[in-house]
């Protein structure tokens, strides 16, 4: 099981679901709490900005943060409720939501999984940059950013209401832990 929410709702989402496992996607710099019930070793967090294309002064999302990832995911593995978040809950931890469903579940249709992540959040505006760079390491050879694309923006909203998806099983196995 996997909840995405914001920084703001962080303590209470990983407090409702007894998540052990916490992905943090936030601008370099954001004072984030890990939890208390989160160890270290199972928290992974990633500092970039949350655009798209390079700008002067700013951290695109890259390969690097993609790889880091995937390869947490991997060891995860579906072992107890993860939750993922960034500042508001739309953009970067959504794509971190659906690349994680993506590299879990390497036989599900990535038009599936993205209509699961709208349907389950409608202010969801996954960052195109890091489902871009997901597809590629994962040989999704652009599905993954058409059905993105195909979902569209999300509603407008400041900060996206937490929300969960459930993965399919079988998962990758624990073992694999670098990206395909």
């Amino acid at each position: 099981m996997i909840t995405v929410c914001s920084l703001a709702r962080l303590e209470q989402t990983v407090e409702r679901t007894g998540a052990r496992h916490l992905v943090t996607l936030i601008t370099g710099g954001t004072e984030v709490t890990r939890p208390a019930a989160i160890l270290a070793d199972d928290h992974l967090f990633l500092a970039f900005n949350d655009i798209t294309a390079p700008a002067e002064g700013l951290t695109p999302p890259g390969k690097p943060h993609v790889e880091e990832l995937i390869g947490f995911v991997r060891r995860w593995n579906g072992a107890g409720p993860l939750v993922i978040h960034c500042f508001a809950g739309i953009s970067r931890s959504t794509a971190a939501a659906y690349i994680t469903a993506c590299a879990l579940q390497p036989d599900a249709s990535e038009e599936a999984l993205a209509r699961r992540l709208r349907d389950a959040s409608p202010s969801a505006t996954p960052n195109a940059r890091l489902v871009a760079l997901a597809d590629d390491l994962l040989a999704r050879k652009g599905r993954m950013s058409a059905a993105i694309k195909g979902i569209g923006r999300g509603a407008d909203a400041f900060e996206g209401l937490p929300f969960t998806l459930d993965l399919d099983l079988p998962l990758v196995a624990p073992a694999s832990t670098a990206p395909r």
